[in-house]
């Protein structure tokens, strides 16, 4: 059985982080206590943060792991953190959605396709930020399930 790319497992309400790389070390552990990745994945997650910010507006960002990684990744899967309070992403980015991504071959292109268009509506991210479930959170997801 293939497993659930997005499940309640991998969904964190009412977080607060410190600094970026606390927020990513978060999802980086959510996706290896869920059995997505190895633990050095995690480590990849914030080398590719260096590379460039993984900001993409709307108050979401999407670490993942750096080509490199790929090795890393047992499969596919996302996990959401809901940052009511925000998280700095430098330059003024201020994230209250974090949607860490791991995947399997080029599945991830898919996946950040999906998340992209989904979140390029305001509106949209603002209904994460505000939601109080776990399900909540997840019924917004389907299309990429």
């Amino acid at each position: 059985m293939k497993k659930e790319i997005l499940a309640t497992n991998n969904i964190v309400l009412n977080q607060k982080a410190k600094d970026k790389i606390d927020a990513i070390k978060m999802a980086g552990k959510i996706l290896v206590d869920n059995g997505y990745v190895e633990e050095e994945y995690i480590s990849k997650m914030l080398e590719r943060e260096e590379l460039s910010s993984t900001y993409m507006g709307n108050y979401v960002a999407v670490p993942h792991g750096t080509e490199e990684a790929k090795t890393s990744v047992k499969s596919s899967g996302i996990c959401v953190i809901q940052f009511p309070e925000g998280v700095d992403f430098g330059n003024g980015n201020i994230v209250h959605i974090l949607i860490g991504i791991a995947a399997v071959d080029n599945e991830h292109l898919d996946i950040l396709s999906k998340i992209a268009i989904y979140c390029s509506e305001e509106e949209n991210v603002l209904k994460m930020v505000k939601a109080t479930s776990k399900e909540e959170i997840l019924s917004f997801f389907e299309a990429i399930n």
